[in-house]
């Protein structure tokens, strides 16, 4: 665990630098449409997998509604987005071996807890989690600069006054650039760096940088890619969360095989030859 695997892999070796391929807008959609194909291999299992994800939701829901946090209910849910890329680890797994034609059972999505990667994968999900606080405390304070410190009376009227009020539309206006600003920093840092940590154990810092490089080889694609997760977030919020049981797996699985496009395979590792000794 040599730096706690920030600069240098887990063996303490040099720091790797994987070639980043050049994809067109044609190779994002390939990428959701392989993606749909591995959830729909065996969607139970996916399904089952993700239930959390909206469970939780509702479960926040209900409780900032109970706690007159009304406002924050939409940084929550829009929030998700940023835990997601950690969040779909057990997929990147189920896709790995779909792919090496494994077994795919959902009980192996677990074994990325045996990754060797494992500490530089915690250092990362530690990252995005520090980013989804920073977020809502963002949004608060924006709330409380408008609104001031008390808080909507019901879900009603708060909706009532955000979509008719001169404070309302700047709520959503700033609040939706801000958070779009949140929504790149964790695409640019981790759109390659969780399935790339469980493919390889480079160390975390790598896997930012590689995640860096390939938005700035490919910015056209990648702003495609980051507007498909951001649409499908919102289409399986609408209808209480429940749609994010389909949409989470599908952009889970997506993520492995953009991964894969991206980024050029390890080289194979050149075999040591073997030199008999002369006799003395």
């Amino acid at each position: 665990m040599a730096n706690f695997h920030v600069y240098a892999a887990g063996t303490g070796s040099n720091v790797e630098h994987p070639a980043i391929r050049r994809i067109g807008i044609a190779d994002v959609f390939d990428a959701l449409r392989l993606g749909f194909e591995d959830f729909w291999d065996k969607p139970s299992h996916y399904v089952f997998l993700c239930l959390i994800y909206p469970v939780v939701g509702v479960f926040l829901i209900t409780w900032t509604s109970g706690g007159n946090a009304l406002q924050l209910i939409y940084p929550l849910v829009t929030g998700f987005a940023l835990l997601g890329p950690f969040a779909a680890l057990g997929l990147y797994e189920i896709s790995r071996r779909r792919e090496q034609h494994l077994d795919t059972s959902w009980k192996h999505a677990f074994e990325v807890r045996q990754s060797p990667a494992m500490p530089a994968i915690a250092v990362l999900g530690i990252m995005l989690m520090a980013l989804f606080v920073a977020w809502l405390f963002t949004a608060q304070a924006l709330f409380a600069w408008l609104y001031g410190d008390s808080a909507p009376a019901s879900y009603t009227a708060f909706i009532t006054d955000v979509l008719t009020t001169q404070r309302g539309w700047t709520l959503m206006v700033v609040g939706n650039l801000v958070g779009l600003m949140f929504a790149l920093v964790a695409l640019s840092t981790t759109v390659v760096a969780f399935p790339l940590l469980l493919d390889r154990d480079i160390g975390a810092y790598a896997a930012v940088e590689t995640s860096a490089r390939a938005i700035m080889a490919n910015p056209i694609p990648m702003l495609l890619w980051g507007l498909i997760v951001a649409a499908g977030l919102v289409l399986g919020s609408i209808p209480l969360l429940v749609g994010l049981a389909i949409v989470l797996p599908v952009l889970g699985h997506s993520t492995w095989h953009l991964y894969r496009k991206l980024i050029e395979p390890a080289p194979a590792p050149v075999p040591v030859k073997k030199t008999r000794k002369r006799p003395t």
